[in-house]
């Protein structure tokens, strides 16, 4: 909030007008201490381009992700959800970023991450992501993988 005032942005009359819409991750995305793909999927349908009450034609949601870092459960859990929420986003025309504080995540998850967003901010740059993979194509293999993965042993060290 004291950046987006700092910008000029009047936050006070934001909010009152519902044009802005803040909540922590406790409120968006583990209402009852899980995350729900589902519950959140219809969420953001909810939130796209022209549903929003007050009848802004466009949203801007700004999605920070860090808190998926501290379980492997719930950083597989968003990734499936992050490739899936691409289907909503693009039968809108939403600016929708998602941020992660990549040190919290391991190679993997970062790799994996990265493929679920068609474009990415790079050096300051929004770009075409040349990693990117249809939710179809992505979760086929994802879920093949995870699957293989949990199927195999790993030696005790």
């Amino acid at each position: 909030m004291d950046r987006l005032a700092a910008a000029g942005i009047n936050t006070e009359a934001a909010l009152q007008r519902g044009q802005l819409d803040v909540k922590n991750n406790t409120e968006a995305y583990l209402r009852d201490g899980q995350f729900n793909q589902d519950r959140m999927l219809e969420a953001f349908e909810k939130m796209a381009s022209g549903h929003v009450e007050g009848g802004f034609p466009l949203s801007r949601i700004v999605c920070r992700m860090d808190w998926a870092s501290e379980d492997q459960s719930r950083i597989e859990n968003v990734i499936e959800f992050e490739s899936r929420v691409n289907n909503i986003w693009r039968c809108h025309d939403d600016a929708v970023i998602c941020t992660y504080h990549l040190g919290k995540f391991g190679g993997n998850a970062v790799i994996d991450i990265l493929r679920t967003h068609p474009m990415v901010i790079i050096g300051g740059l929004l770009q075409h992501n040349p990693f990117f993979a249809p939710s179809e194509e992505f979760l086929r293999e994802y879920r093949e993988r995870r699957a293989r993965n949990r199927g195999s042993s790993v030696p005790a060290v």
